[in-house]
This record gives structure tokens, sequence and C-alpha cells, in this order.
């Protein structure tokens, strides 16, 4: 424990406890509207286009995020255009955009020779995590909280029956695609930390954990954050004590709890 006390005291470290617990909140939060509405894959997805744009950044000496951003922030709205307009599943659009997106990724790495840059955007790195990193952590944070608080009602409506939202004059596309351009950006934010392979674990895997043993949509929201949270801080110290990428113990700690829960579930039935 002590060197864990005094690992936190290193700026790299409490950058990347403080970023990587809000934006881990953030992401379980919008997970739970994800899970609800079957649009599990959509954090895989857009970090696949997120590693592809990564990759065209890496060839073409841009900062990451100028191209990252913008790219999957435009992929979140045409997969939701896709979906909705062709009635595709949401799912199925996603797995298509995700496939492509991959294997263009790779393409692009492998002509360019930058293969060996992209490391740590797949697998995440604590030490990449910048100030400006955590700025925009804490930013997003309030955004996403400050939404889910303002749209509460109309986010609930739309999650558990988009007929009757839409029959109470609530524009139902434009609070998906608000929560597609949150999902966006989270997943852009926490490539940096869990990685692109691994940020989709970060928004699906709470919001399972929390259905488990929640009863009802506030309750599962606020469940999602603290396993969440719980998770990210197991993960983070245990990266620490056994120096293995944080992203992986963090989803291997939403792992661990999820299986608690539902042990703990079974037990009281």
């Amino acid at each position: 424990m002590s060197e864990v006390i005094e690992l936190l005291s290193y700026p790299f470290a409490y950058r990347a406890l403080i970023a990587g617990s809000l934006i881990s909140v953030c992401a379980s939060v919008l997970g739970v509207i994800l899970v609800l509405k079957h649009y599990s894959l959509i954090g895989h997805g857009l970090s696949e286009i997120g590693f592809a744009s990564l990759s065209l950044s890496s060839a073409l000496s841009v900062q990451p995020m100028y191209i990252a951003a913008p790219s999957v922030i435009t992929a979140s709205f045409v997969i939701m255009y896709v979906s909705r307009k062709y009635r595709t599943s949401g799912d199925t659009a996603i797995a298509i955009a995700s496939s492509a997106a991959l294997a263009l990724g790779i393409v692009i790495s492998s002509v360019s020779g930058t293969a060996s840059n992209m490391s740590s955007y797949l697998f995440g790195s604590v030490l990449a995590v910048s100030e400006a990193d955590l700025v925009v952590a804490v930013i997003l944070s309030v955004i996403v909280i400050a939404s889910f608080i303002l749209l509460y009602n109309r986010l609930f409506l739309i999650t558990y029956s988009e007929d009757y939202a839409r029959s109470l004059g609530i524009n139902t596309a434009m609070y998906q695609l608000i929560v597609s351009i949150l999902t966006a950006l989270v997943v852009v934010a926490g490539m940096r930390i869990t990685g692109t392979l691994l940020i989709s674990g970060v928004i699906i895997l709470p919001a399972v954990s929390a259905k488990i043993v929640a009863r009802g949509f506030r309750s599962l929201v606020i469940i999602s954050g603290i396993v969440s949270f719980v998770a990210f801080i197991l993960g983070l110290i245990m990266s620490f004590v056994i120096n293995i990428p944080a992203g992986a113990v963090v989803i291997l700690s939403n792992v661990a709890i999820l299986i608690l829960m539902k042990i703990f579930a079974g037990a009281k039935s």
C-alpha cells in the first residue's frame, strides 16, 4: 500500500486516476442507455473507427485528436442514420462500420510503417495521460452528468418506450444523436487510458453488472457508475503493483465484479 501511495504522488499517476475515474463513470452512465437500447456494440465499433483515424493521423504526422474526434463523431451519426433510415439492426450497422474501419486502420499503419507507434493507443497507457487529457475528462464529465440530469425524463422515455416518447412529441432522433455524440467523445477521451481495443468494455460491462441488482432506471445508472468507478480504481492500483497495462486490469476488474454480482444474485434467489 505504501508503494501505491507513493506512486499516486507522481503527476502522471494522479492525472490517470482523476481522468480515468471521470471517463469511466461517464462511459458507464451512457452504457446503461446503450445496453437497454441494444446498442451494446457501439463503443466497440467507434473504438475501431478511432483506431483507423489514429492510424491515419500517425501516417500524416498530425495530432491524433484532430482526426480522431471528428471521425468518431461523424461515424456515430452515420451508424445512427443507417440503423434508423433502413431499419437495420443497430448492432449490424456497427459491425459493418467497425470491420471496415479496423481493416482500413491495419492497411494504413502497415503501408505507412507506423504500426509500432499505435501500441499505446491499442492497449492504453497511464503514462500518456497529459494535463490536456485531464482537462478534457473534467469538461466531458460535466457535460455528460449535466445532460443526464437535465434530460433525465426524456432519456428515460426514449430508452424504455421510444414509440410512447414520440407520441408525446419528443424528438427521439435528436436525443439518440445526443447520446451517440457523447459516447463518441467518451470513446476518444478514453482511448488514452484503456486503449481502443478495451474502451467498449468500460462502456458496457458496468451496465450489465448493474442490471443484475438494479430495480429501476435511476438505480441502474447509479449502480453502473459506482461499479465503473470501483473497477477503475482497483484496476489502476493493481496495474501499478503488478506493472501491467491499466486498461486490461480495469476490464478484468469489471468482469470480476460482474461474476460476483451474478453469484450474489443467485445466492439471494
